[in-house]
């Protein structure tokens, strides 16, 4: 009997341990019980194979949603140790670009514990990973504002860096910083472009880069992970200006519904944020919202490398067209429920919070809705089920790294969940293991406009 499988002779108790008599004694010896680490750590890794497995599952779905022989090129990646406890390997990066099928990456480092001074041991080893990837990683310098940026940009492009990479949320600098206008004039001059982070945690940017761009044209800019710290204004500012580009590296699918509908297809750039976002998610969202927003397979080659490979190899950038995203965005009533717990409960993982709220519970009570889509609810279902299973073991684990594993785990399950909630109607189905049989029913929705 295997240690631990609860299996042993009659009178064995679950989760003892039988020992077997010595050779030439007949009488059992007494049952010793597993210690409890033991069997909580088996149940984790029993846990995290079987959600593994799952989100496995979806990655088939790209080979219908891809446009066929369609290039993908990833245009924000970190390699290195983030402060924060992240950290992205370059054997991971390339072992999941060769499974995805992703060409190429603009890649930089991660804010680094050896950052000072001016990210240069950093950007050495981001110049290094890109050497040994043989082309395939693109490598941008990562500046500190308050730390030489210009001898440190100017190092590094001579040392075959490609861009840069400026974050004001973590170098705690504002768009208004007069140091920015030598980086920008820097770019120009070179003819490398600038990706910035335009996540959470911004104040208003729009009117201070707007300034930078008129001021220098030739210094292509990528506003990172849609620009959502000011989208309205960014809208305003750049909807239709050539050589403006906004990556797609967002957790919320409502967020990249709203970045369809206000800039055009030749304005948008396909990122994963590696490792923050992984694969199949950072590729489903992608497609499935552009999907949902009427992009056709032209649109989607531009999204997907086109616009990238223009920025790598210096060309000139293609004349926005019109955006193809509509203003109002309709979804099934259930979905729609779905949508609103599993963003309350997105917070909660990210802070490693117990479900106390009762979240997960409520999105699976929602997709015992009889309203149709059978097939997507009983996949969401599959997927939160895994979730909850996942998030219950977060309190019953001590170390810090597993709860970290569990906790990513559990994010990545639910924002697929996510995912098929807000777009129902994209995407060819994956034949979940446990789906009920089809049933056609009239579909209550609801309706928002997605306003800029």
């Amino acid at each position: 009997m295997h240690p631990g499988s609860g299996r042993g002779p009659r009178g064995a108790s679950p989760g003892s341990e039988w020992c077997p008599p010595r050779s030439g004694h007949l009488s059992r010896r007494r049952m010793l019980p597993l210690p409890q680490p033991i069997r909580r750590l088996t149940r984790m890794d029993e846990a995290l194979a079987r959600a593994q497995a799952l989100v496995d599952e979806y990655a088939q779905e790209l080979d219908s949603t891809l446009p066929p022989g369609a290039e993908i090129f990833d245009a924000h990646v970190h390699l290195g140790q983030d402060i924060d406890g992240f950290s992205g390997s370059y054997a991971d990066l390339m072992a999941l670009n060769e499974r995805y099928g992703i060409s190429r990456c603009f890649m930089f480092c991660l804010d680094e514990p050896d950052r000072h001074p001016a990210f240069r041991a950093a950007n050495n080893r981001t110049l290094a990973y890109a050497e040994r990837s043989g082309g395939k990683l693109i490598p941008f310098v990562r500046l500190d504002l308050a730390e030489q940026p210009i001898e440190e940009a100017t190092r590094c492009l001579d040392l075959g860096a490609r861009g840069i990479k400026l974050h004001p949320r973590a170098q705690r600098f504002l768009l208004n910083d007069e140091r920015l206008a030598p980086i920008f004039a820097l770019a120009a001059e070179r003819r490398v472009p600038i990706l910035i982070h335009g996540g959470r945690g911004l104040p208003p940017i729009a009117s201070e880069l707007a300034a930078l761009v008129d001021r220098y044209p030739e210094a292509q800019l990528i506003i990172a992970h849609g620009g959502i710290a000011d989208l309205p204004a960014l809208a305003e500012r750049f909807a239709g200006k050539a050589g403006v580009f906004f990556d797609t590296s967002v957790w919320s699918p409502i967020d990249l519904l709203s970045v369809f509908h206000v800039f055009s297809p030749e304005q948008i750039v396909y990122a994963s944020d590696f490792p923050y976002g992984q694969q199949p998610s950072s590729l489903l969202i992608t497609l499935r919202t552009a999907r949902a927003s009427g992009l056709d397979e032209e649109d989607l080659r531009t999204v997907l490398a086109g616009n990238a490979n223009r920025i790598a190899s210096g060309e000139p950038p293609l004349e926005p067209k019109a955006p193809k995203g509509g203003e109002t965005f309709s979804q099934p009533m259930a979905f729609a429920r779905i949508h609103q717990y599993l963003s309350m409960a997105t917070p909660l993982l990210w802070t490693r919070q117990p479900d106390t709220v009762g979240v997960i519970g409520l999105a699976l009570n929602a997709t015992y809705d009889r309203d149709g889509h059978t097939d997507e609810r009983e996949r969401i279902k599959e997927l939160l089920i895994a979730a909850r299973e996942l998030w219950r073991l977060i309190p019953e684990v001590n170390e810090e790294p597993d709860q970290r594993i569990i906790s990513r785990m559990t994010f990545r399950l639910i924002h697929l969940a996510d995912i098929l909630a807000v777009t129902p109607e994209t995407g060819a189905p994956v034949q979940s293991k446990r789906t009920a049989s089809k049933r056609v029913a009239k579909t209550k929705t609801t309706t928002a406009k997605l306003g800029a």
